[in-house]
């Protein structure tokens, strides 16, 4: 199911250690492996004795400055060409730090939501992407989670470099971004991942940028009160809300399953089938649900396994499990903060281990997307121990019964979350403890994925991302530096009717931001997952938003960097002809077929479905049921079931040529 407003993104803030006020410090952003931007007068800074002066010596330059009354020093470095490493030595007085293995090259900061969170080990391919994740000239700074009551001047982490361990629990999209950025410039990279699950934008964004505008009244309600007494106020919500959590969110009404014996050698019930591995929201058949599920498999032990210890290997399972072989439970995970990404691999005792029959089975809890076993066929195994080469496969149809969802009105009458400022969703919150402190390195650009928990408010959202962008570019000081950022995936299942959509509105506005200078967006209408928020396919995106960096950025001016975009519409004898930007090569269903995702509609503001045919760069629509067209839609709902794209298999952007207002409660929607 989707995400219940991602609550566990705000359960956890780190605090940002106060610098020591007579030691020579640098933040953590300038440590051993640390990546500089090429082509710029790179910041560099720290903290030392008031007063004192601060020598700073790196690839043959040296620059020095004085620490003032609250012990910051600061300095710009002459430029520097990309390359390394680098040896930086920083002295004042009898002091000095050694900083090694620095490299210059492309610093860009990746940030949002949960799609930004998704790691590579998780993304489509996890492991085998991991495995082959070794670019010693990719550095990689992940920023903990942290909601604070005021701006940080530095924050906790280290740069490392792209290690398959370093990797694995890395933002997918801002990997895939740097790599083909690394691969196609040859020059290192950087990447600075902030982002938190579930978050909205004016988490992103400091209050002063709000402020007199009475649609973010509300906005600035939220914002973490400020003052000495803030480190006890977040203390206490923290608190609160792990306790709301714990007790009543992620609460399980118990293994009603294991009483009633579906653990055991003949379960009660009717059971059906389902392939595993695959959440149960995708799988067939669609479990969309949330709730408790029981999965078994029946397995023959070989006679040569018998009075031996074995090995159940299951991957990772959203989001609890209890698993157990012939009713007797041998392992359990998840615990009260349910982790997806946990492998499950249980022993099963010697003793219960006797040749011919068995059953493993495994009651799976899931309350927060998706549900079930989510690994790979490979990861499903049954083996002695010490002897995998003898395992027997578990891949494959599972038996499978639903013990009990939550349904909708027993989560409206869930007791609501406390409310309060600290949460992850407060104003200014996680701008505070998460980008201010980014802001004294130096960077190329910013690459941007949220939208999702903003998608009820899309009018708003119009004005709060051009807000966000021109208030981090602000913060930085370093001009209108490049903001690209990915449109909404789809989502949901697939429109049947056309009709209104909170979610084509937000991509509308996701759009409307292009009209600040040096933005891009890259297009993901068709990589999503109707059953997951989350899609897998994170290789895609980050490729586009290469692309776009290639082309905008870089001057790459052969790089097709974005799919069609809606340039005009004409109408002639009940025909509407559309042209497009970015055409050449013509346009084209993706993947073959009749083009799919127009509707049009006449005055009466009611959309049907068109048939769509494509000549150069221009699309006509015809509806029998519209024979005076005035408006056209394309890729107007959650999941529109859209396909335009150009030569080089890039996606059309939803558009609409209308601007037809949502209608009064009680009438028909348009």
């Amino acid at each position: 199911m989707a995400p219940m407003a991602f609550i566990a993104a705000a359960l956890v803030t780190v605090m940002a250690p106060a610098p020591a006020e007579s030691a020579l410090r640098l933040p953590s952003l300038l440590g051993d492996h640390a990546m500089l931007q090429r082509g710029m007068a790179a910041p560099v800074w720290g903290w030392a004795s008031p007063g004192a002066r601060v020598t700073v010596r790196v690839a043959g330059q040296s620059a020095a400055a004085n620490a003032g009354a609250d012990g910051v020093w600061r300095l710009r470095l002459k430029p520097l060409a990309a390359g390394g490493p680098h040896e930086m030595r920083v002295t004042s007085g009898a002091e000095t730090l050694t900083v090694r293995d620095i490299m210059v090259g492309e610093v860009w900061v990746a940030s949002g939501q949960s799609n930004m969170v998704w790691p590579v080990s998780q993304s489509r391919d996890g492991a085998a992407e991991t495995r082959a994740a070794d670019y010693p000239a990719i550095r990689l700074f992940a920023v903990p989670r942290t909601a604070a009551p005021g701006p940080r001047l530095d924050c906790v982490g280290s740069w490392a470099p792209c290690t398959p361990t370093s990797v694995a629990n890395f933002s997918g999209v801002a990997y895939y971004f740097g790599r083909e950025l690394h691969r196609r410039l040859g020059v290192p990279v950087g990447l600075i991942q902030a982002d938190v699950g579930g978050t909205p934008a004016e988490s992103w964004m400091l209050p002063d940028w709000l402020k007199g505008d009475k649609d973010y009244r509300d906005l600035l309600a939220k914002t973490p009160p400020a003052g000495p007494d803030a480190p006890v106020g977040q203390a206490a919500y923290e608190k609160t809300m792990n306790d709301w959590y714990i007790g009543v969110m992620m609460k399980d009404p118990g293994n009603r399953g294991f009483v009633a014996g579906l653990a055991g050698a003949n379960p009660p019930g009717e059971w059906r089938t389902m392939p595993l591995p695959g959440a149960w929201e995708a799988n067939n058949p669609r479990l969309d649900i949330d709730g408790a599920v029981w999965y078994r498999r029946p397995v023959n032990i070989p006679a040569a396994w018998a009075g031996k210890e074995l090995v159940l290997h299951l991957g990772p399972i959203a989001d609890r499990d209890v698993t157990y072989f012939n009713g007797e439970q041998i392992g359990a995970s998840g615990g009260p903060y349910p982790d997806a990404s946990i492998v499950r691999e249980y022993r099963i005792p010697a003793s219960l281990v006797q040749a011919g029959s068995a059953v493993i089975a495994v009651r799976v809890f899931n309350l927060i997307a998706a549900g079930g076993f989510t690994g790979r066929p490979e990861d499903l195994w049954l083996a002695p121990a010490g002897d995998k080469a003898s395992a027997m496969a578990l891949a494959g149809p599972w038996q499978f019964r639903i013990e009990h969802s939550r349904d909708a009105a027993s989560v409206a009458a869930m007791p609501p979350p406390p409310t309060d400022a600290w949460t992850a969703w407060s104003t200014g919150g996680l701008y505070h403890g998460m980008v201010a402190p980014l802001t004294t390195h130096g960077i190329r650009g910013v690459v941007w994925y949220q939208g999702e928990s903003n998608v009820g408010r899309p009018a708003q959202y119009r004005k709060l991302f051009p807000a966000l962008i021109r208030g981090w570019r602000g913060a930085w000081g370093q001009g209108d530096f490049p903001f690209l950022f990915v449109q909404l995936a789809n989502f949901q299942p697939e429109a049947k009717e056309p009709g209104a959509s909170d979610w084509a509105e937000l991509r509308e506005a996701q759009t409307a931001a292009l009209r600040l200078p040096a933005t891009g967006m890259a297009v993901a209408i068709d990589v999503g997952e109707a059953a997951d928020i989350h899609p897998k396919n994170k290789q895609d995106v980050g490729l586009r938003l290469a692309l776009v960096a290639r082309r905008k950025v870089y001057g790459d001016r052969k790089v097709a960097a974005a799919g069609p975009a809606y340039r005009s519409m004409s109408v002639r004898d009940g025909a509407v002809t559309l042209r497009f930007a970015g055409a050449e090569g013509g346009l084209a269903a993706h993947g073959g077929g009749p083009i799919r995702g127009f509707a049009v509609a006449g005055a009466d503001r009611k959309f049907h479905w068109a048939q769509a045919e494509a000549s150069g760069d221009a699309v006509t629509l015809r509806c029998p049921q519209v024979p005076e067209p005035v408006a056209v839609r394309y890729g107007w709902a959650e999941n529109p079931g859209c396909n335009l794209a150009n030569a080089a298999g890039l996606p059309a952007a939803p558009f609409r040529t209308d601007r037809w207002s949502r209608p009064a409660p009680g009438k028909a929607k348009p």
